[in-house]
């Protein structure tokens, strides 16, 4: 038996190739959209993919389940666990085998066993495999986004991000009664979760890639805790505000993604059209903040191209509007995969930082010291807006601050530009640089980012609430 991890850094988010190898067979877990990654690693093995899967409708990345099996004519199977209301409304179309708890395939001589562990979302199932040439033991289970090293899945983002009121309690105490039946299980049995450290699936995810059950039992809090009175308070406190987007990637994932194939890169556009595009389309200027701050159109929105583009990138960016990129060549084809890989298909055109020199008149971010804005702030006469998480607000923020985390800022644009002068605040300064350049996109220009940000405020040693 063959096992290769793939890991899209930007997303935290791991994938899986389970390979026979005597048998030429392998079955694919968890895939993201880039399906050439899955086909050449197989090609590689001398492996042909007969089986994709996914172990529950993901909220932070569009699947590439859909995808790969069109690609390579493998058979989709899909958690028929989640009741009617999160069952894959494209399973059928697709020929997709529909698999319940204790449901067993073969992909060559590798047994995947289906168990069912509800509570990070209704439809959440992990796979046990075992290596039947070997042994009748099972080696490991992909728990997906139920158990991570150190952590366990939040079960608040079906009420928080896809909006059904009244879940979070039930969804955590299906999440206890899933860790019980987990501890049962043999402590030799390998984890292998579906995120890192840095995912928005959960608060404390550990970095090691994989782990033992056997370690998780004390290393791990939520199979730790033993009430289930205090597991349910202690998963529900804490946790990360889910970022807008994942309201839409629920929805898509469960609807059935779109079928890429062959991408195409998008036709450059042309330098003097900059400022036109701004005003009809969404251009997305991907340099990094403080060059952005110097010199940008008027009417562009800057989500620099680094570890948590994808992220930024589906908060900020509209859904339902073409993009023009603002990009250096040799970053297209990987920005395109960022974008695509959170349902940002739509990509009209693109341009090189070069072509700025074109525009005649740049607009420029106004950036404000710490010891500037706290006399302005306790005097009233600045607005201070945070933009940060939830769970960094709590933890300490500017006195006399409004908190409205990224995500939701240009919903707000409208009454923010009433308050008069604005100055958007995160932890460095690189969030609220975005949330900056998505109220200037807007018409609000009585706005300043806090340079350093609350890094900087508390380094000044000003006051914190």
């Amino acid at each position: 038996m063959l096992i290769k991890r793939f890991y899209d850094t930007r997303l935290a988010q791991a994938s899986y190739l389970v390979g026979c190898q005597s048998c030429g067979e392998a079955l694919v877990i968890d895939p993201s959209r880039d399906a050439e990654q899955y086909v050449a690693a197989a090609k590689g093995e001398g492996l042909r993919i007969t089986y994709v899967t996914e172990t529950h409708i993901h909220a932070d990345f569009v699947s590439g389940t859909r995808e790969l099996a069109a690609r390579t004519k493998a058979v989709p199977v899909l958690s028929a666990e989640g009741g009617a209301d999160w069952s894959y409304r494209w399973a059928k179309d697709a020929g997709a085998r529909l698999v319940k708890d204790g449901d067993t395939f073969m992909a060559g001589n590798v047994k995947v066993e289906v168990l069912h562990t509800p509570g990070h979302t209704p439809e959440h199932v992990s796979f046990r495999i075992t290596d039947t040439k070997s042994t009748d033991r099972p080696m490991g289970v992909f728990t997906g986004d139920f158990i991570f090293v150190g952590d366990v899945g939040r079960p608040d983002l079906l009420e928080k991000a896809a909006g059904v009121a009244g879940t979070m309690d039930g969804a955590a105490r299906a999440l206890f009664k899933s860790l019980q039946r987990f501890k049962a299980f043999a402590d030799y049995l390998q984890i292998w979760p579906g995120h890192g450290a840095g995912s928005a699936c959960g608060k404390a995810l550990g970095a090691v890639p994989s782990s033992t059950l056997g370690y998780e039992r004390f290393a791990n809090w939520g199979l730790a805790t033993e009430g289930e009175e205090d597991f349910v308070r202690m998963v529900l406190e804490g946790q990360p505000e889910p970022p807008p987007y994942f309201a839409v990637m629920k929805r898509v994932n469960r609807d059935g993604p779109r079928v890429i194939g062959t991408r195409e890169r998008p036709p450059q556009a042309r330098g003097e059209d900059l400022a036109a595009l701004a005003a009809r389309r969404a251009v997305v200027d991907t340099r990094r903040t403080a060059e952005f701050a110097k010199g940008h159109v008027a009417g562009t929105l800057n989500v620099p191209f680094g570890n948590s583009f994808p992220t930024y990138a589906g908060s900020v960016l509209p859904y339902d509007r073409p993009l023009t990129l603002i990009v250096p060549e040799q970053l297209l084809d990987e920005v395109l995969r960022s974008l695509s890989s959170v349902g940002l298909d739509d990509v009209a055109g693109w341009l090189p930082p070069e072509a700025l020199r074109s525009v005649p008149a740049l607009e420029t971010t106004a950036q404000v010291a710490a010891k500037d804005v706290a006399p302005r702030l306790k005097s009233g006469s600045v607005t201070v807006v945070d933009v940060r998480g939830k769970s960094e607000w709590d933890a300490g923020h500017l006195p006399g601050a409004r908190h409205i985390p990224l995500g939701n800022v240009a919903a707000c644009a409208d009454e923010l530009r009433k308050m008069g002068a604005l100055v958007v605040q995160c932890e460095t300064g690189s969030r609220s640089a975005i949330a900056a350049s998505v109220l200037l996109a807007r018409g609000v220009t009585n706005v300043a980012n806090l340079a350093g940000g609350f890094n900087a405020w508390k380094e000044a040693g000003l006051p914190v609430a």
